[in-house]
């Protein structure tokens, strides 16, 4: 069962994180409050095994954070905390060199652009696999033939959380999405004027993974 903690709660949870081990004194004048205000969010915290307390010591995070808190996390860090390099080819580039750089990068899915650079589209594993087993010519074939095109493309922004970009994983079962931001090519720029999504990373479920051991090891 999910445990809902109170802002206060969460303020002390942060406090400790940040400075323990720390006295409850040291942790009441943080939020300008008094000792026994503070002492039933103290006892809750500790009671459920979010805090531990020795005396002479003070109060400090638990070595194994409990599912509720990692979800905490997850509601707070932001794509951008997480992202990889975004592996990007053009349009209309061959599908047997989309092939060579998903193995040369041992990625999953590869992110195609357009001539402005904007999101034009991913390419995945699958869908290479599809037409080199057709009869397509895969040295001619331009990968933009076999590419999901933009704006089917599931994406986020680096401002949204972990836990939106994940989720959308699940509900459209992919691998991964492409990080974009809003860009506008003005008229005196090569390809302008234009409007588009420019691509600044990817978040993977390897990406979410690497979180979870992290968290689980109080690395983040």
């Amino acid at each position: 069962m999910a445990i809902q903690l109170t802002l206060r709660q969460k303020k002390i949870i942060e406090i400790v994180k940040e400075k323990g081990p720390i006295t409850s004194e040291q942790i009441a004048a943080e939020l300008s409050l008094t000792r026994a205000t503070l002492r039933p969010d103290l006892a809750i915290l500790t009671m459920v095994g979010i805090l531990e307390a020795k005396p002479r010591v003070g109060y400090y995070l638990t070595k194994k954070p409990l599912p509720f808190l990692i979800g905490d996390e997850l509601q707070k860090l932001k794509v951008k905390d997480v992202k990889s390099r975004p592996v990007v080819v053009r349009d209309d580039v061959t599908i047997y060199d989309a092939i060579v750089t998903m193995m040369l990068e041992d990625v999953g899915t590869l992110i195609i652009v357009d001539e402005s650079g904007f999101l034009a589209g991913v390419v995945s594993r699958k869908d290479l696999l599809k037409i080199t087993l057709g009869q397509a010519d895969i040295h001619k074939v331009p990968v933009g033939v076999v590419m999901t095109r933009f704006p089917n493309v599931i994406s986020v922004q680096p401002e949204d959380t972990v836990y939106e970009a994940a989720r959308k994983m699940v509900q459209y079962q992919i691998d991964g999405l492409p990080v974009v931001v809003p860009r506008t090519i003005s008229e005196g720029e090569p390809g302008g004027p234009s409007e588009g999504l420019e691509v600044v990373g990817r978040i993977t479920k390897t990406n979410i993974t690497n979180l979870f051991v992290e968290l689980g090891a109080g690395k983040f």
